[in-house]
């Protein structure tokens, strides 16, 4: 990343998922976009994901249940995509993909990124995912400006 000891400001859950009911989440933007002034919030996942194989199986995983029905909802929203996947882990792999992508645009729908980013231009939102048997950095290049257009239309806040 190019960054030094100290220059990351650093939040981690299972799956990477940004829930706007998630009050540890929305505080660490909070603090990030308006104490911190960060100028970048990178959503990263990784190739390998428990949280994601987890929400894959249709079982009941009782208290993960509510945490991963956020990846299920990813997985609905692009079911026709991953079902015409027929290798499971590549489908695997492309579901580890859509929930970056889905949980930048929640991380965009913040209130904090859509007052500070109309006053200053800036956080800029991106997503990545991180591959454990390769040591590589995957940017899948997430459209920040146009999601952020998209968003302002029902979330803008006056």
């Amino acid at each position: 990343t190019g960054v030094g000891p100290g220059e990351a400001f650093v939040h981690r859950n299972i799956a990477n998922l940004v829930i706007n009911t998630d009050a540890n989440v929305q505080g660490v933007i909070q603090y990030a976009v308006g104490v911190l002034g960060v100028k970048h919030i990178v959503v990263c996942g990784h190739y390998g994901c428990g949280g994601v194989q987890a929400a894959m199986q249709p079982q009941d995983l009782g208290g993960l249940n509510g945490w991963l029905r956020e990846i299920r909802d990813v997985y609905r929203m692009h079911s026709a995509e991953l079902e015409a996947i027929t290798d499971e882990h590549a489908r695997y792999r492309r579901l580890i993909e859509l929930n970056v992508h889905e949980q930048c645009t929640n991380v965009v729908k913040t209130a904090w990124v859509l007052r500070t980013y109309q006053a200053t231009q800036a956080p800029v939102v991106h997503g990545w995912v991180y591959g454990l048997e390769d040591g590589l950095l995957k940017d899948l290049e997430f459209p920040f400006a146009e999601t952020l257009a998209e968003v302002r239309k029902v979330y803008a806040l006056k």
